[in-house]
């Protein structure tokens, strides 16, 4: 069975896990309504995608 000869370091470890960190995803602004939107999604506001009514939004 295979085990680790020496405990690994702190900084070995943290190195490791360097690239585990969160980003932050993309928003793009709706040149309809101007609400903040992910690219490539309708507008939850207006319901439009790319110059067309693709929702239906209710009013409240």
């Amino acid at each position: 069975m295979a085990v680790p000869k020496r405990k690994t370091s702190a900084s070995k470890r943290n190195m490791r896990r360097s690239h585990d960190k969160m980003t932050v995803s993309a928003v793009s602004e709706c040149p309809n309504c101007g609400e903040t939107i992910r690219p490539h999604h309708a507008c939850g506001g207006c319901g439009e995608y790319r110059g067309r009514e693709v929702l239906t939004v209710a009013e409240d």
